[in-house]
């Protein structure tokens, strides 16, 4: 991309009621704020956002997660069935539609999932399954802390179905998994803690907490390199202090604050059984179909990066080039985009992949705005033309981290492909 092109989106100030992280991204420009817990993402902000949910729908894929799309709005019938009509009340949105009907933005789709299945799933031969989607869900809550805790806001919501409890066990476990692998590849340092199921039912369930200086609640985890212990004041048994040994491998407990980032849920047949969903067993017999529910907030996930890995220059994106939550990969800054540099800045923009490079053409910014910008936006990589290629006819090779090297002008697209920065 141009710069030209762009909007001047990263110059807009945080209003100054925003907490370090809030007020990084919106003086980055990736997102404004449209009113309490309501944000809207620019053409930067949704390049980060599609990357992050790029990683995760790839991991869910791995596992066998087959991507479905449910409707927002939801007739109250799914829901009054469940049991949860009057219960979420309090946080869910609803309406009545012109025709008298009672209407909600669902504000989760365990409800939708068995709906969609229902009819579908006849034998035990049908299960298990795993679908997900990555959609919107509203929620009336009370707004905080930027993006952690929204009106609207997007989860990618996932929902298994079991013949039997022990194959339940299994894709609890695999998805698990992923979602540590989603997380490490993130790069986040967080906790999994043991939590109340509260108005999702079930049996139990388990939040994936990441650390922040900034949190939703107090959390103590391990300290161990290789453990993900952890609880909040918010776990049913919460009874830890800091210095404490760990539970699960005798490792040291430090206090301090998380935000939520995924939730695992053991649903069993919560949903089911009042739907009705059965499916026929090996002995000609029926039984309920049983249910898992895994939750990860995006938005959550994009606040907690920034809050763990941006500092006062700006965003500061992990992964690889191929695992990148970045915006661009390289931005290319030339002193001045007139002449030689200009001629050599072109070359290197086709060389690099346009459509993931940021080109500062624009004639109204210096070379210091230049660099500070793309500190800002979090590029891994900054390819300089100035001086010393004039110099030398060498490249200079930034790195996000400050680090520098130098290449001729036909090796750096090759550099900016293969090296991590």
């Amino acid at each position: 991309m141009r710069r030209s092109e762009m909007l001047p989106f990263a110059s807009r100030e945080a209003d100054g009621h925003e907490n370090a992280t809030v007020a990084l991204t919106m003086r980055a420009g990736l997102v404004r704020r449209f009113g309490s817990g309501l944000y809207g993402f620019t053409p930067i902000g949704q390049r980060v956002r599609e990357n992050i949910i790029s990683i995760i729908a790839r991991e869910m894929n791995a596992i066998g997660g087959q991507r479905v799309r449910l409707p927002s709005l939801n007739d109250s019938g799914i829901w009054k069935r469940s049991g949860r009509w009057a219960n979420f009340d309090d946080e869910m949105f609803t309406l009545e539609n012109r025709d008298g009907k009672h209407l909600c933005l669902a504000p989760s789709h365990e409800e939708g999932v068995v709906h969609l299945v229902d009819g579908v799933v006849r034998s035990y031969e049908d299960l298990p399954v795993l679908l997900y989607q990555v959609t919107s869900k509203y929620r009336d809550d009370h707004a905080r802390n930027g993006l952690v805790r929204t009106k609207e806001f997007t989860m990618k919501d996932a929902y298994s179905l079991h013949a039997t409890d022990d194959s339940l066990e299994t894709y609890y476990d695999r998805v698990r998994a992923a979602y540590v692998r989603i997380f490490d590849l993130l790069g986040l340092e967080f906790a999994i803690t043991v939590a109340e199921n509260s108005v999702m039912g079930g049996s139990n369930s388990e939040e994936f907490v990441a650390l922040a200086d900034t949190g939703t609640c107090v959390l103590h985890r391990c300290t161990a390199a290789d453990c993900r212990f952890g609880v909040t004041d918010e776990s049913p048994t919460a009874d830890l202090s800091a210095g404490d040994p760990c539970p699960e491998c005798g490792g040291r407990l430090a206090a301090g604050e998380g935000i939520e980032i995924g939730h695992a849920f053991k649903l069993g047949t919560r949903y089911t059984e009042p739907a009705g969903l059965t499916v026929d067993d090996a002995d000609g017999g029926e039984r309920d179909v049983v249910m898992g529910s895994y939750g990860i907030g995006i938005e959550r996930l994009l606040h907690a990066i920034v809050e763990q890995h941006g500092d006062e220059n700006g965003c500061y994106w992990p992964g690889s080039r191929h695992d990148r939550v970045a915006p661009f990969v390289t931005s290319i800054v030339p002193l001045e985009y007139d002449g030689d540099l200009r001629d050599v800045a072109d070359r290197l923009y086709d060389a690099c992949g346009r459509d993931e490079t940021l080109l500062f053409d624009d004639p109204e910014q210096t070379i210091g705005e230049r660099f500070a910008e793309s500190d800002l936006l979090g590029v891994p990589w900054k390819v300089i033309l100035g001086n010393h290629y004039r110099e030398t006819g060498e490249i200079e090779l930034e790195a996000r981290d400050g680090t520098t090297r130098y290449a001729p002008v036909e090796a750096v697209a090759d550099i900016v492909e293969r090296a991590a920065p």
